[in-house]
């Protein structure tokens, strides 16, 4: 699926001073910006879970198999880049065909130069090193309103560019959804209701050097 069609979830929250009327509105919205950009959350504690509501054992039952170590924590990681330094990389799977098959040979006035096979070899994989955009992952905390509320997010390699010659960069191509409990309220003071509700948060899994 491409990200395109990727389904984000925007928690839109609407505070009306007149009356003190508060409420939250989820709005899947489609949308080619990854990763999901930071909510805007009312900073009443009002609106936070209490103590009683953060039970562990209650929300894995709620959340149940959706529950994913390798992309959530419950406690706080180590907030750091997760990913290996852009010269350590380690490139998986087959060379890509568009590299391989590369004429080496041929030079734009039409002349052709010999290339050893070594050569070759060593020019495609340097290529193939430059070209490559690897998802840098990171833990993020997304707040008391989620739960978990650590999430191993990815991004696109951005430190330079990745075409030779410069100019194009590394963006996303494929993205993943994750099932978290968000804390919804409805209504305003004491009248208000809040209780926990599953929604899709979409996390980055590919990247392309592209335009």
């Amino acid at each position: 699926m491409g990200l395109s069609q990727t389904l984000l979830v925007y928690v839109l929250l609407c505070v009306h001073l007149g009356v003190s009327q508060h409420y939250l509105r989820l709005r899947p919205s489609p949308s080619d910006h990854l990763p999901v950009p930071d909510l805007k959350e009312d900073p009443d504690p009002e609106y936070d879970p209490r103590e009683q509501d953060l039970a562990e054992r209650t929300l894995r039952k709620k959340l149940g198999s959706n529950f994913d170590p390798n992309y959530m924590s419950i406690s706080s990681p180590l907030l750091v880049n997760l990913s290996a330094p852009d010269n350590q990389v380690k490139l998986q799977g087959p060379m890509p065909n568009e590299i391989k098959k590369l004429d080496l040979t041929e030079t734009p006035y039409g002349k052709r130069v010999k290339v050893g096979k070594k050569a070759r070899r060593k020019f495609l994989q340097w290529l193939w090193t430059y070209t490559h955009c690897p998802v840098v992952y990171t833990w993020k905390d997304l707040g008391v309103r989620f739960w978990p509320r650590y999430i191993k997010e990815g991004n696109c390699f951005s430190e330079r560019s990745c075409s030779f010659p410069e100019g194009m960069s590394c963006k996303p191509v494929k993205s993943i959804n994750k099932i978290f409990l968000r804390w919804y309220c409805q209504g305003f003071l004491r009248q208000k209701y809040c209780t926990w509700i599953q929604v899709q948060y979409p996390i980055i899994s590919e990247c392309k050097c592209s335009c």
